[in-house]
C-alpha cells in the first residue's frame, strides 16, 4: 500500500531526509539509533521520527532494516521474478511495474548529430526525491534526471547532451505523465524518445521487468538478456540512463547485496530503494 501521508510533505522534507540517508548508508553495519540519527541532522529525536515517517511512511527504524545488506542478499537469492516478468511483458501477477513503456530509439543520424533539427522541450519539477529536470521531444521524453543546486546547471547538462538541438522552456503532456507518475505512479503509458547503443535499449527494457519493492543484480540483469558474461557492460548502460527512475536502474545492485554506485547519488539510490521496499511490503 502506498502511504496515505500528503505527497506535498514529502516533497519539501528531502533535503533533510537526504542528510540522513547518506549518515545511515555510512553506518548501516552500526545500525545507528534513532537518536544517533536525530542528532547528526540536528533534529530532536521527535521531529526527526515524524519528518522521516511523513516522507517514508515507516519509521527511520524500519527504513534501515530495507536497507540492510543481508535483505538486499535474501532479496538477490530468491528473486526470480526478473526472468518471469521479463517473459511475460511486464504483465506478471503481484506488484510488478504495471507502466508500460514503449521506447522509441533515435535514428543513428540524429544521434551522431546530437540533436540536430530536434526541437526540445524542457521543465522543472520537485518529487519527493528531489528537484528533477525533464525534456521531450514531439515524440516522448527523451530526458529526465535528478539535479542539485540550481535550475541553470540542470539546463546546462541538457544543453551538452543536445548541442545542436533547439532547446525552449515548456511544459508538455508528456511532461504532465512524469509529474502524475512521481506522485501516483499512474499506470498511463509514458512514450519515449531516448539515444542509445541496441545494447543499451536492451538493457534499458529489462530494467522495465524488475518489479517495485524488488532488486536484481548486474549479473541477473544480464542473464535476462541472454548476455551471461556481460555484467560489466550491463554496469555501463546503466550509468548512460536518460529517464531516471520510470527506467529503474536504481533497482540494481552488486551481487553481494551492497547498494553500488547511481549517476544521481547513493544516498539517492538508498532513498529510492528504502522507500519502494517499505511501500512493497
Amino acid at each position: 500500500m502506498y502511504s496515505h501521508i500528503p505527497y506535498a510533505l514529502g516533497m519539501s522534507n528531502y533535503g533533510r531526509i537526504e542528510k540522513a540517508l547518506i549518515y545511515l548508508h555510512e553506518h548501516q553495519k552500526e545500525q545507528p539509533s534513532l537518536e544517533e540519527i536525530a542528532r547528526y541532522v540536528k533534529l530532536s529525536p521527535e521531529h526527526f521520527q515524524r519528518v522521516f515517517t511523513e516522507w517514508a511512511g515507516v519509521s527511520p527504524k524500519k527504513f534501515l532494516q530495507y536497507l540492510s545488506v543481508e535483505r538486499a542478499k535474501k532479496i538477490l537469492a530468491h528473486n526470480n521474478i526478473l526472468l518471469t516478468a521479463h517473459k511475460t511483458g511486464l504483465s506478471g501477477t503481484g506488484r510488478l511495474h504495471d507502466l508500460f513503456i514503449k521506447i522509441e530509439g533515435m535514428t543513428p543520424g540524429e544521434y551522431k548529430r546530437g540533436g540536430e533539427q530536434l526541437s526540445i522541450q524542457y521543465s522543472i519539477g520537485i518529487s519527493r526525491f528531489g528537484s528533477y529536470l525533464v525534456a521531450s521531444t514531439d515524440k516522448g521524453i527523451c530526458n529526465l534526471f535528478f539535479y542539485e543546486g540550481s535550475a541553470t546547471h540542470a539546463l546546462k547538462e541538457l544543453r551538452s547532451l543536445w548541442p545542436h538541438a533547439t532547446i525552449i522552456r515548456k511544459a508538455t503532456t508528456f511532461h504532465k505523465q512524469i509529474e502524475k507518475y512521481f506522485s501516483t505512479h499512474s499506470t498511463q503509458s509514458i512514450r519515449l524518445h531516448v539515444k542509445g547503443t541496441p545494447f543499451e535499449l536492451k538493457v534499458w527494457q529489462a530494467l522495465l521487468s524488475i518489479p517495485e519493492g524488488k532488486l536484481a543484480s548486474y549479473n541477473q540483469v544480464a542473464r535476462s538478456i541472454t548476455q551471461v558474461n556481460a555484467s560489466r557492460a550491463v554496469g555501463t548502460a546503466l550509468s548512460k540512463n536518460p529517464i531516471a527512475y520510470v527506467i529503474p536502474c536504481h533497482r540494481v545492485i552488486k551481487s553481494l547485496g551492497t547498494i553500488g554506485s547511481y549517476h544521481w547519488g547513493v544516498a539517492r539510490k538508498s532513498a529510492l530503494i528504502g522507500y519502494e521496499a517499505a511501500q512493497n511490503s
